[in-house]
């Protein structure tokens, strides 16, 4: 083995390697088990939370396969509407100068394949990066034509049972895309607005009980008071009781509108009177249908006033006897222009009573950046209340099981109070909807025109048109799970996968994406889509930040395997800010407040890093630290390894089971080894994998290597010693160690198949030629090895040798000198261990002489450690010069109260602690708590040489 860990120079090789020999298809062997990944957006790269993800789904993987079960982990992409319109939009804008509108749909689609052929696969290029054992040879995409059947098939079905319709509604619109969006694709964001309070006169000479004859309203959108319905007041409010019924005359419109009871006004805010434009905000669109209100529209699709208002009733039909009249003067302006003239208008009018500034959020489009406005449209809808009762009843039942389980409450609490699902949306890329109509607007719903034909008796010769809508990309990939495995064929894949065993996701999709799998598969398999759902939380940076491009803190798990300079580093963070941002992050990094660039890590630390924080809490706060440690765990392994193997290659390691004679320590590792085993395996199946990953580095770093090697060594490197005995050491050595790479394995694929390559022959367990750990059997427990007195004696053993190596700290002894030890005060067994583990005291101790000490009272000068009830004492005399020990301890106590006193100087002068970043402060406190604790150990030394 190389003498240094190098995992940029084993990962290719092995992955490439694992592929070719078709290491990730399904066995067809054992009990399956199947995970479906949740597609990632084809035009996306991977993010950290994509590497979390795919972290936990391919250790899932990896394991059930050892554990031969029959494995598939099916791969795919989702064809993610918008962002991949815009994309190409912005491609060929940039390189024709033409927009799609110029090419025409069936050529700007064509444009979207060519790129999604030559540029789409970037996420699966960088999968393999991260070790993703996916079967690539099923790997699938939302637009594939076995995809599109599916999808075809579902929406007809659905319809023909009338679970899915055509109506006008209020939806998410984006006003720059044109088109209605989802709640997930809606960035609320938080802003100082303002709250403009109007007089609304009251119509008829009715007055107020305060004699007022107008009633005030407060909105954030001054321009939606065009499309006003109502005004509603609280029905147990006292000062509005005589006025319900009544009318208000619309300001600057001249509409008569109705003063209604709702309980969404509220008495305590404002003047309690609440405007009610029902066509333009969701919670007036319920109050418009308690009081069964006009809905009135002022808006275009591009969020423009128009000339004349368009009035509907609840059902969408146009209402002929609502006054639509606008002014004049607002036609064609853009909504945020409408508002400055309105309030303007309104102020001139005397009728402004008030200017608030108030805190608020608003709604943007994650992909446009555009304000996103409730606008009323016609689209298509998936009727969901017959869907969510099953749905509900399988996870009551416990055929689905949420973990942590306390996700099942939020999924209950959306399922108990769903709205109809908007599924269509104005974009040109996606499944188009099978739709069909004639030059009347009939609407005929088929897999193709000529099934129309036939399944509605049409005429040979009647036109048809498509819908020009797509569907919503949340509706196909609500299919994934049977979709992907050939349905609506009864293909063996679907007889033999499905259900899917756990399906890996973040809490933010439980209902978008989630629960429509589950209504939907239900629906159209009788089964559920998965077994068991893992919900994970979110990766945010180490302050707990939510990472984004805008705020400079996004890590690309690719650099964190790879490295990165500093330069490149702070151009990838601000490349995408405007100026004056990007000058101010240039500015925090040649400060110091970016790291130096980040070094290289490799693929398996990173991974071991995301599930050692793979806790049941919510939001993963990822610790470059952690980063670094999980590195260093890696290179302990791989020194570890090169030390069994120098040890062990070419020597007798009784394969052949041959006589052995086994050391406390062999027992010892042996047992070890079974409870780690247990463990791992409880903590794998509880999806509890930072338990999991904690228990094998514990065993490993602290127990394996900086124990068991070191107990190993006056073994083997004794001349003395049998030929049994270094025998069973060095069988011992290989075979632990082929069972750490075998529990490894999951989480840290490519070191645990590089060094198990060459540690398998020594253990007996290498079957053929070109075999791999991928399919070797997952570690079991044997319980008749674990070995109870075993541990208690090396703990005596650790505890010794221990308190020697302390003692030689405090005392500044030098850790290579030969001392002589004394034991006294204990039991009749702690003499029987002196006398079984004298060699491997004096070797690892570094001890001239160990003796028991049967009278305390004869004890020279020592310096003591207790173990237990017994004393380690470790006589003094001719060890120091006392006084030019306790002259260098009082010169380092005087050097930490300096360092002390420049922090606290720093800390107390108030101007830096107001100024500096608070990463900055935080640092100065931390290197004052690690001087103070520097001084106190000093101290105490100090005091014990003294009393010498």
């Amino acid at each position: 083995m190389d003498k240094t860990y190098q995992p940029e120079q084993i990962e290719s090789r092995w992955y490439q390697r694992w592929e070719n020999d078709q290491r990730f298809a399904p066995s067809g062997q054992g009990e399956p088990y199947a995970i479906m990944i949740p597609p990632p957006n084809v035009t996306g790269s991977l993010h950290m939370g994509h590497a979390f993800q795919d972290t936990i789904m391919d250790t899932l993987t990896r394991w059930r396969r050892m554990q031969g079960r029959n494995t598939l982990w099916q791969v795919g992409t989702d064809h993610a509407g918008i962002a991949t319109q815009m994309l190409v939009e912005r491609k060929v804008a940039a390189e024709e100068g033409k927009s799609r509108h110029d090419l025409g749909r069936d050529a700007f689609i064509d444009k979207v394949w060519e790129w999604k052929n030559e540029s789409g696969g970037q996420i699966t290029r960088q999968l393999r990066r991260m070790g993703a054992s996916v079967d690539w040879s099923r790997e699938r995409f939302t637009m594939d034509d076995g995809f599109y059947k599916a999808v075809q098939e579902v929406f007809v079905r659905l319809y023909d049972e009338g679970l899915i319709y055509r109506g006008k509604r209020l939806v998410n619109w984006d006003p720059t895309l044109n088109t209605a969006i989802s709640d997930l694709e809606v960035e609320n964001r938080d802003q100082q607005g303002q709250f403009w309070h109007f007089r609304y006169p009251l119509a008829d000479g009715v007055k107020t009980d305060a004699g007022l004859d107008y009633l005030v309203v407060a909105t954030t959108r001054p321009e939606t008071l065009l499309g006003d319905s109502a005004v509603a007041v609280n029905p147990e409010d006292e000062r509005y009781a005589s006025l319900v019924g009544k009318y208000v005359e619309l300001p600057l419109v001249g509409r008569r509108i109705p003063i209604v009871a709702d309980e969404h006004a509220d008495m305590e805010k404002g003047s309690g009177c609440v405007k009610i434009t029902p066509a333009h905000d969701f919670n007036d669109y319920e109050v418009g249908k308690r009081a069964g209100l006009p809905l009135i529209n002022v808006f275009t699709k591009h969020a423009h006033i128009l000339e004349a208002a368009e009035a509907f009733d609840l059902q969408g039909r146009p209402l002929a006897d609502v006054d639509t009249q606008l002014p004049s003067a607002y036609a064609g302006m853009d909504r945020f222009a409408a508002r400055k003239a309105v309030v303007a208008d309104m102020e001139a009018a005397g009728l402004l009573e008030k200017t608030e500034t108030v805190n608020n959020t608003l709604p943007y489009g994650d992909r446009s950046g555009d304000v996103i406005e409730p606008l009323l449209t016609d689209q298509w809808f998936v009727a969901v209340e017959t869907l969510a009762k099953p749905a509900i009843e399988a996870v009551e039942n416990g055929d689905i099981q949420f973990v942590p389980k306390n996700y099942e409450n939020m999924y209950f609490s959306w399922m108990r109070d769903l709205q109809d699902w908007c599924i269509s949306r104005q974009l040109w890329w996606g499944h188009r909807i099978p739709a069909w109509y004639d030059a009347e607007g009939n609407v005929y719903v088929a897999r193709t025109a000529e099934e129309a034909r036939t399944k509605y008796t049409l005429a040979a010769d009647l036109e048809l048109s498509q819908d020009e809508d797509v569907l919503d990309t949340w509706f196909s990939s609500g299919l994934w799970t049977f979709g992907t495995l050939g349905w609506p064929e009864q293909t063996p894949e679907l007889a033999t996968f499905h259900p899917t065993s756990v399906l890996v996701t973040g809490f933010d999709i439980i209902f978008f994406w989630v629960a429509r799998m589950i209504m939907l598969t239900l629906k159209f398999t009788g089964q559920v889509p998965f077994k068991q759902v893992y919900v994970h939380g979110l990766v945010r940076d180490g302050q707990g930040q939510k990472m984004s491009k805008s705020k400079g803190n996004v890590l690309d798990p690719i650099d964190l395997i790879d490295g990165i300079d500093l330069e490149a580093l702070v151009e990838k963070r601000t490349g995408n800010m405007m100026q004056p941002q990007k000058a101010k992050a240039i500015e925090k990094a040649t400060r110091g407040e970016f790291p130096d660039g980040v070094e290289a890590h490799g693929t398996d630390a990173l991974r071991y890093t995301f599930l050692s924080q793979a806790t049941t809490g919510r939001d993963i706060k990822f610790d470059m630290g952690r980063l670094d440690g999980y590195r260093n765990f890696c290179n302990k392994l791989w020194n570890a390894s090169r030390y069994v193997l120098m040890n062990a290659e070419g020597e007798d390691c009784g394969v052949d089971n041959g006589q052995v004679e086994l050391s406390l320590a062999d027992r010892w590792i042996a047992s070890r080894l079974q409870q780690t085993e247990v463990l791992v395996t409880k903590a794998m199946e509880e999806f509890r994998f930072d338990h999991a990953s904690q228990a094998l580095y514990d065993f490993v770093w602290n127990e394996y290597c900086d124990w068991y090697l070191e107990l190993s060594k006056p073994v083997l490197w004794d001349e003395n010693a049998s030929a049994e005995a270094k025998r069973g050491t060095r069988r011992t050595l290989v075979r632990v160690l082929e069972a750490i790479l075998r529990l490894a394995h999951p989480m840290m694929p490519y070191i645990s198949e590089e060094i198990w390559q060459r540690v398998a022959p020594l253990a007996g367990t290498f079957s053929a030629e070109g075999d791999s750990i991928m399919n070797q059997p997952w570690p079991v427990a044997d319980e008749s090895k674990i070995d109870e007195s075993a541990t208690r004696d090396i703990e005596w053993l650790k505890g010794v040798i221990i308190a020697v190596r302390n003692i030689r700290a405090e005392m500044n002894i030098a850790p290579g000198k030969p001392l002589d030890v004394m034991l006294t005060k204990g039991e009749a067994a702690d003499q029987q261990r002196l006398e079984a583990n004298r060699l491997f005291l004096a070797k690892l101790a570094k001890l001239s002489s160990i003796n028991w000490l049967d009278n305390p009272a004869e004890a020279p000068l020592s310096a003591t450690q207790l173990v237990g009830e017994m004393e380690v004492l470790v006589p003094m005399a001719d060890l120091i010069d006392k006084d030019a020990e306790l002259a260098r301890l009082t010169k380092e106590i005087d050097k930490q109260d300096k360092l002390i006193q420049g922090i606290e100087r720093k800390l107390s002068n108030e101007g830096f602690v107001a100024k500096a970043p608070a990463v900055v402060v935080e640092k100065e406190r931390g290197k004052l708590a690690e001087f103070q604790a520097a001084r106190r150990l000093l101290v105490e030394q100090h005091e014990k040489i003294s009393a010498l």
